[in-house]
């Protein structure tokens, strides 16, 4: 009896913010904190920068990856000192593939296909008053991402694909009054991404790329409850996904070590507030949830650099970035305390032959602090939120075909 307001408050919420989207879908993104968009190189170009994919050897990549995805446990103390609470840690392992071909032809168009996990939350309180409107917010989505290359000219290509996105997810809350909802939801929606790539020469890659603004269109049904009231019976929401744009540059030194600096946009301005619908039976149950909630987020900028010293048949790698929060402290809920955070991360690949490469990288997910204090409302937070981090873990394997 539930399948839509997942959608709604935890994908909305959560999705594509600076605290849960899942940039890092690859070994050598989660190894350079995302910088990794001018180089990309290999099958996971396909996702990262499908332009590039022309600049690939004529030959067939396979890749397959495992992140382990650890959040901690966050600490709200409020300040008044009535409450003194942590959500629970969450723990999940995601996997993803990227396959590239070799040349279709004589001129060097090629194809990829990614399927990766572009964003996720898992949020549980088990305290009051976080479980007032976070019990449980947990998000699973799933993207399937097939590209082209083409060549331009000998220095200039184009890459163009279209994006699949399936979620899933659940939403639950209580309340002494007694006030509850239980609901779940899935949806399929649709959008496409550009990339433009330009080498001048041999050493220097200059690159854009930019993810268009998706529409999820979620439906399902909730189970409502405003004291002796319910509601049984569908729901619907749309959540504006937005749209990113990377502007990228990479340098390769004769020593063999790559700098690659990345400057992210994402418009996040596009989600100005949340409405829930229900069918025409209209009770205080459906007038509780119903009414839209104002978020009026910004857009934000995150940077990213990024550092490869090839040695051998190893390749190192080192990232660092600093990533802003959309959220503003009037709308900053216990389903998403989000803040800005600085990003750093290791990995490395080593050759083992010509057709295999294995690696392995670890990224941690620092984010400040945060002070909120709020007014009006049924579930207004003054307090500080401490010690939200993120740890990834990845190893991946490629083979060449």
């Amino acid at each position: 009896m539930k399948r839509a307001l997942v959608l709604s408050i935890a994908l909305s919420a959560t999705l594509f913010s600076a605290g849960y989207k899942i940039p890092e879908s690859s070994l050598n993104a989660t190894a350079l904190s995302a910088a990794y968009v001018a180089n990309a190189h290999g099958a996971d170009a396909a996702y990262y920068n499908p332009a590039a994919m022309v600049y690939n050897d004529d030959a067939e990549l396979l890749e397959v990856d495992a992140t382990y995805i650890g959040l901690s446990k966050i600490h709200y103390a409020s300040t008044s000192g009535a409450y003194n609470i942590d959500s629970k840690s969450e723990s999940f392992l995601v996997p993803t593939l990227h396959y590239t071909s070799g040349k279709l032809g004589d001129n060097s168009v090629r194809v990829g296909l990614s399927i990766v996990v572009p964003a996720g939350l898992s949020k549980r309180w088990t305290s009051a008053q976080a479980v007032y409107s976070a019990e449980e917010f947990t998000l699973q989505t799933i993207e399937f991402n097939p590209s082209i290359a083409v060549p331009l000219s000998d220095t200039l290509s184009m890459g163009v694909g279209f994006r699949i996105v399936r979620t899933d997810g659940v939403v639950k809350s209580i309340s002494p009054t007694p006030t509850s909802r239980d609901l779940t939801g899935d949806s399929i929606d649709y959008g496409y991404n550009l990339a433009l790539n330009y080498r001048p020469i041999s050493n220097l890659s200059l690159a854009v790329t930019y993810r268009s603004k998706i529409d999820l269109n979620v439906e399902g049904s909730a189970d409502l409850r405003v004291g002796a009231t319910t509601y049984s019976g569908p729901a619907s929401v749309t959540v504006p996904l937005p749209a990113a744009l990377n502007l990228a540059a990479a340098y390769t030194f004769d020593t063999g070590t790559t700098v690659e600096a990345v400057f992210e946009r994402t418009y996040w301005s596009s989600y100005k507030n949340l409405d829930f619908n229900y069918d025409s039976t209209v009770n205080a149950a459906t007038v509780a949830f119903g009414a839209p909630l104002p978020k009026n987020w910004t857009n934000t900028n995150t940077y990213r650099l990024g550092l490869t010293q090839k040695i051998g048949k190893l390749s190192a790698m080192a990232g660092i970035a600093y990533d802003k929060s959309p959220v503003f402290e009037s709308t900053l809920g216990y389903e998403l305390p989000d803040s800005d955070a600085v990003i750093v991360s290791l990995g490395g690949r080593y050759q083992i032959d010509p057709h295999w490469n294995i690696g392995l990288a670890g990224l941690v997910d620092i984010k400040k602090d945060r002070i909120v204090h709020q007014s009006g409302g049924s579930n207004p937070i003054s307090g500080e939120f401490s010690n939200s981090n993120a740890y990834l873990v990845t190893a991946g394997i490629e083979y060449r075909f």
